[in-house]
């Protein structure tokens, strides 16, 4: 036998598939192929095979038919689409469905959690589900039921604003994973979610790809004709060519989600119809002139075509919209809505409502939302089925802990006969304090936006920076997390530490703490004014950075703030006993209660000043403990 000869390194003939080699010719980016394991691939014939007999089984009538729960409980409004085609679609195939949030406020409010709910039932059931976030469309503004053009929103605002409602919806997410255990959903392999941000492609996508593919199949007349669009042309300020394009946007995202996740359903509130159709027809018009044959998807008939539906318009009891334009919003930061607040919004709701409010807003049982009514007749003034919606919704939203405590606290506070207490409220600063002896979760997260001093962010460490904004517990600590580079700050990736950059107003990005220099802190500012910080995973701070004129005109103090100590509590305690405001029996009463936040302050001024500046402490308690020598013989 011959012997074998191995070929140098450099002369080694590298493999390429075929496909690979035709994009290269056609000047189209190379086909990316990733391995795939044999048991991924029984799994997801596992799961084909389930579905399929999953819709025999609804066929023959021995299994409910999904589509038929959503139109019973009311949140099927508008259909995009024909209902037989959607029925048919759902009940053969494990389509993907989507809802799109543009995050011009700081926080969602209730207005935006009802198109959420029946993509968080088709969850439950094993359909994919995603929800969008729309950094770069809320860079337009829908012009939808708009007669003036929106503000521009800041890099700033759209920054806090991101970041705020990336981890609300993470946070509802969490939620319904334990709504589903808690209504007997078992979780399988194959339910699907995901959070996305449209910025992911609209940052490196060129205008020319959107004209070419979907621009020059849209016709303007049908947009015209849209009574959104009329009203604002006759009535408002005109249609700019940047609001006129939003839907075309829009539209776009659905074909990114379309086309990589078959997402073949869009759910959104009821002044979305207009929106949801355009975009059907830009995802159709998008597919069928795919140039690369092997990228183009099957279009043999309504089953593989783009389908939506809006849910109802939410009111309040005077019939307007709710939403943040409308002044009226009930906000999902507890922050800017109480817990409190949140669960006594659904227990005042008029008694003519609360039904179709639980079948909208709590995934019971429609045998059990029959029981809690026909309770409710028996005796209206105890409002039975409203504690329960309120208590499902806070469940949802905040978690089955602050669900709790605020029933408790309705009861308490209402109760005929029953003591009257008002209900716990935070101190603020509390509100930035993550809660003892548990760990950080999205639902007891502390408050996320904060501000804090210019003198503080551009001239003091990061460690000291983390322990102001409440993710450590000492100055020390602080520097020495950031040592071990076990927190966060919002900036470019890919760059060397310290030398990232702020963030992409856009994009949530966040790159590990190093020890630097003070001065490099403010390089990370967005707009000159924000900086995020993160510690593990839910533990966030948005921190506004002010002058400290105005930080100290707020009131507020920060762990680690000079002068807010010891030093500061026994110069008040000497010129109280001097002044006579006070007694020795006092003075010695406040020394003694040494709390653990008043150990970590004096631990933070020793480590802030030198050590001459501790032997002037010393001899301030020494001068201290002389006068109470003093007063105590002269009462003695």
């Amino acid at each position: 036998m011959a012997p074998t000869l191995a070929l140098p390194r450099l002369v080694r003939r590298a493999t390429v598939c075929q496909s690979c080699l035709l994009s290269s010719a056609n000047g189209l980016a190379p086909i990316q192929l990733r391995h795939i394991t044999q048991g991924y691939r029984q799994k997801t014939a596992d799961a084909e095979t389930q579905w399929q007999q999953w819709a025999r089984e609804i066929e023959d009538g021995k299994r409910p038919h999904l589509w038929d729960m959503l139109e019973d409980r009311g949140f099927v409004k508008d259909i995009a689409g024909s209902r037989d085609t959607i029925r048919e679609l759902m009940r053969t195939k494990r389509i993907g469905a989507y809802v799109g949030v543009d995050p011009t406020a700081s926080s969602l409010h209730v207005g935006h959690l009802l198109p959420l709910m029946p993509l968080f039932w088709m969850y439950m059931h094993g359909y994919t589900t995603f929800t969008l976030l729309g950094a770069s469309t809320a860079k337009i503004g829908d012009p939808t039921d708009r007669l003036q053009d929106r503000d521009m929103i800041a890099s700033a605002d759209l920054a806090m604003n991101l970041t705020k409602m990336h981890f609300q919806m993470k946070k509802l997410w969490g939620n319904v994973e334990a709504q589903a255990r808690r209504h007997g959903y078992q979780k399988e392999w194959a339910w699907k979610r995901g959070l996305v941000n449209n910025n992911t492609w609209w940052n490196k996508l060129p205008l020319l790809e959107v004209l070419k593919r979907a621009g020059r199949y849209m016709r303007v007349g049908p947009m015209l004709s849209r009574d959104t669009v009329k009203r604002k042309m006759t009535e408002g300020d005109g249609v700019s060519f940047a609001e006129f394009s939003y839907p075309i946007m829009q539209g776009w995202d659905w074909w990114m989600l379309f086309s990589k996740h078959k997402v073949q359903m869009q759910i959104g509130g009821s002044d979305q119809y207009g929106n949801i159709v355009t975009g059907i027809d830009i995802v159709k018009a998008v597919r069928d002139s795919e140039p690369d044959h092997r990228l183009r998807l099957p279009a043999e008939g309504p089953l593989d075509d783009p389908v939506g539906f809006t849910v109802p318009l939410l009111t309040d009891s005077s019939g307007a919209k709710f939403g943040k334009s409308a002044g009226n919003a009930v906000w999902l930061d507890q922050f800017m809505t109480s817990t409190f607040d949140l669960y006594g919004y659904f227990v005042r709701r008029p008694d003519a409502d609360v039904e179709k409010l639980l079948k909208l807003f709590t995934f019971m049982p429609a045998e059990e939302i029959q029981k809690i009514m026909a309770e409710q007749m028996e005796d209206p003034s105890k409002r039975v089925a409203h504690h329960r919606l309120a208590y499902e919704v806070l469940t949802l939203v905040h978690g089955e802990d602050a669900a709790k405590e605020a029933q408790q606290q309705h009861r308490m506070m209402y109760s005929k006969g029953g003591p009257t207490r008002p209900p716990v409220v935070r101190e603020a600063g509390d509100e930035y304090e993550a809660p003892s002896g548990k760990p950080t979760t999205l639902n007891n997260a502390p408050r996320i936006d904060m501000i804090l001093p210019e003198s503080l962010i551009k001239g003091k460490s990061i460690g000291r920076i983390l322990f102001a904004a409440g993710l450590v517990d000492s100055a020390k600590e602080g520097h020495r997390i950031a040592e071990q580079q076990g927190a966060y700050i919002g900036g470019l990736p890919g760059r060397n530490t310290g030398h990232f950059g702020p963030m992409d107003p856009s994009r949530l990005s966040w790159s590990p703490i190093k020890l630097w220099f003070p001065q490099e802190t403010q390089n990370y500012l967005v707009d000159g004014k924000l900086i995020f910080l993160r510690r593990g995973k839910h533990n966030v701070r948005i921190i506004q950075m002010v002058s400290d004129e105005e930080y100290k005109a707020s009131g507020q103090t920060y762990p680690g703030q000079p002068y807010t100590g010891r030093l500061r509590q026994i110069r008040e305690l000497m010129s109280s006993l001097q002044a006579g405001k006070t007694t020795p029996g006092e003075v010695r009463k406040k020394l003694l209660v040494d709390t653990e936040s008043e150990e970590k302050e004096r631990e933070e001024f020793n480590l802030q000043f030198p050590k001459q500046k501790n032997q002037g402490e010393a001899r301030l308690e020494a001068q201290l403990e002389k006068l109470l020598k003093e007063a105590e013989k002269q009462t003695g």
